[in-house]
């Protein structure tokens, strides 16, 4: 049993993440910024407060002993070419402040729920994956992501940032399957419910620390 901070719990994939932390006997808290609209399973703490503040993160953080990150740079919809609702920098500025909290308060451990395309994957996919991504929308989130990337590679702490394929709400995609890329070839598509087990392993059995690996369903 562990003391689990979360952060993007109200999110698609944050949710399956307090939902399955509690159910496997953690102690989670998660920072929200309204916990009335999140339908948190009983035992999950909820602190309302933005990773926005660095307060809220010190008092959201103290006491636990590893910090998951499920943090998004929102759009008003799924479509590329919606417009962002979120801060152009705001998982970087967040993480920032994060990794100060936790070295203030001795906490070593991080997952990260980041994108395949992010830091130093983005030259390795597709040329016209790319060109996509540059015209549209998109492209604020994996500037995002990749700001968070290089903050958390050069931190110092015990760190995973797990790389998702093409995220989706669909479940029974087939086995869970990670690698670092260039050593396999991945899936199409990740369940967010087992992006967020595949993170939460990471941070139970101490995997994965000092990588990035891709993480796909094998039958998606």
């Amino acid at each position: 049993m562990a003391n689990l901070l979360i952060l993007g719990g109200s999110g698609r994939t944050g949710i399956h993440l307090l939902k399955q932390a509690a159910s496997r006997g953690h102690r989670v808290r998660a920072l929200v910024r309204d916990p009335g609209a999140v339908a948190a399973p009983p035992g999950v703490e909820l602190i309302q407060g933005t990773p926005a503040d660095t307060d809220d993160l010190r008092a959201a953080a103290k006491g636990t002993d590893a910090v998951i990150s499920a943090l998004n740079n929102a759009r008003a919809s799924d479509n590329p070419w919606a417009k962002p609702v979120s801060p152009p920098a705001f998982m970087t500025d967040a993480v920032r402040s994060v990794l100060t909290v936790m070295g203030e308060q001795d906490i070593r451990r991080i997952a990260v729920v980041s994108t395949m395309g992010a830091g130093d994957d983005w030259h390795r996919l597709n040329p016209l994956v790319r060109a996509f991504i540059s015209m549209s929308n998109i492209k604020a989130a994996f500037d995002d992501h990749t700001g968070v990337d290089r903050l958390v590679r050069a931190s110092g702490t015990d760190w995973t940032l797990a790389r998702a394929v093409v995220l989706s709400d669909q479940t029974g995609l087939g086995p869970v399957r990670a690698g670092e890329r260039g050593t396999v070839k991945p899936g199409k598509k990740i369940s967010r419910a087992d992006l967020a087990g595949f993170v939460l392993d990471t941070v139970e059995q101490g995997t994965w620390i000092g990588q990035a690996p891709l993480v796909w369903n094998n039958r998606a």
